[in-house]
This record gives structure tokens, C-alpha cells and sequence, in this order.
């Protein structure tokens, strides 16, 4: 779980260690993410399961598993997101079109896109999230 401790930094604590998840620097093995995953955050009864790796004011990264059929349901994100499989397939449902990815796939939606995501067998995918800077020029 994670906590504000003192210097604002947000911590979880995995297993007795803790982790920094605003770290100016922080390194990740993804294989032993997404085992821990599988070990400690049983699927809840929508069937997936998520832990935050990643929580600056400005980007999230977020390690999700499914089971196979389970959905998120559709909504939107005020931020720019992409969604990465690192295992299994999972159908995008966007309104009007649809894409099947697979290990290794990367897909990029701008801000409020209203889309679903669909476990086609169990996967593990990564989220990331991007909220613009209020005040800041974007990058040309």
C-alpha cells in the first residue's frame, strides 16, 4: 500500500522493502513486477488486477493482469495514454473500431477517447498515463 511519508514522497512497501513510486530515478524489472502481481493482488471479481509502479504528478504507470474474458468496461482518461502487452492478447474497443493485440504490442490513445480493454486470454499489460502540465507548452 502506498503512504505520503516525510518530503512527499509516495512509498509502497512490497514484501518488508519499500519503493519510492516518485522517485526522480527509478529502475524496474517487469518480469518480477508482473510475478509479484500474480502473488500478492488476487483478481478481483472483475477479474483483473493492477499495482501503480510508477506516480509523478504528471504520468502514471501502472502494471495491470486479466483474466481471460475480463473487461475494464469503457471510459475515458483526461491524460494521453498507451497500453503495452507484455503477455496474452486484449481486444481495444474503441467506438467504432476494434484492435487485437499481442505480446508486444503497443497501441497510443489522446486525452478522453473513450475505449474498453478486453482480456481475449489471461495477459498482463502496461498502462501509462500522461495528464498535460497546466502551463507548460507541449512538445513540438
Amino acid at each position: 500500500m502506498g503512504k505520503i511519508e516525510e518530503g512527499y514522497s509516495l512509498e509502497q512497501h512490497v514484501e518488508g522493502q519499500s519503493r519510492h513510486l516518485d522517485a526522480p530515478e527509478l529502475g524496474l524489472d517487469l518480469a518480477r513486477e508482473m510475478e509479484e502481481l500474480r502473488q500478492g493482488a488476487p483478481f478481483g471479481t472483475n477479474g483483473h488486477s493492477a499495482k501503480t509502479l510508477v506516480k509523478y504528478t504528471d504520468l502514471r504507470v501502472v502494471l495491470m493482469a486479466f483474466k481471460s474474458g475480463a473487461r475494464l468496461g469503457q471510459h475515458g482518461t483526461v491524460g494521453q495514454l498507451s497500453l503495452q502487452v507484455l503477455e496474452g492478447r486484449v481486444r481495444l474497443v474503441l467506438e467504432r473500431q476494434q484492435f487485437e493485440l499481442s505480446k508486444g504490442g503497443l497501441f497510443a490513445l489522446g486525452s478522453s477517447v473513450p475505449h474498453d480493454v478486453e482480456a481475449i486470454e489471461e495477459s498482463a499489460v502496461l498502462l501509462t498515463i500522461a495528464w498535460p502540465q497546466v502551463g507548460v507548452a507541449s512538445h513540438p
